[in-house]
């Protein structure tokens, strides 16, 4: 029997989860460091968000990255200046500045898809499926657990 408490246990898997992201930033940064591409990981990180849904409102953006609206500003600018996102007035609130990716933004989604599936490859390789949904289950029960 384990001498830790369920609370302690708890605590264990979220540093460990916290571990696996930062081995992945630390890989995709290596790569994009070899590849010599111009950008940073918190800016993939926002390509990642408009690869799944693009021409949202950039304070959407900010808000799941939980940054500031000037922090969003800034970044966004550094995707602009890229020319890998553009920004467009939303025509419903003039106010609002919808970001889409340019062909160029587009383009990195390819590379990007492969490097990660590299390493979530390798991440499970010894893993069964049933494992897997297992632990997925567990971290989405948690989530909505700290939600509520």
């Amino acid at each position: 029997m384990s001498s830790q408490t369920k609370s302690e246990k708890a605590r264990e898997l979220l540093r460990s989860m916290g571990e696996v992201r930062n081995t992945l930033r630390q890989y995709i940064s290596v790569r994009i460091r070899e590849e010599e591409i111009d950008i940073t990981f918190e800016l993939l990180e926002i390509l990642a968000y408009l690869y799944k849904k693009d021409g949202v409102n950039q304070q959407e953006i900010a808000d799941l990255m939980l940054k500031d609206k000037s922090s969003m500003t800034y970044q966004i600018d550094g995707l602009v200046k890229r020319d890998l996102v553009r920004r467009m007035e939303d025509e419903n609130d003039r106010r609002n500045k919808l970001i889409f990716l340019t062909e160029k933004g587009k383009g990195l989604q390819t590379v990007l898809q492969s490097w990660v599936g590299e390493l979530y490859d390798k991440g499970v390789s010894d893993i069964d499926e049933g494992e897997i949904d297992t632990a997925l289950a567990l971290v989405q029960k948690m989530n909505e657990n700290l939600k509520s």
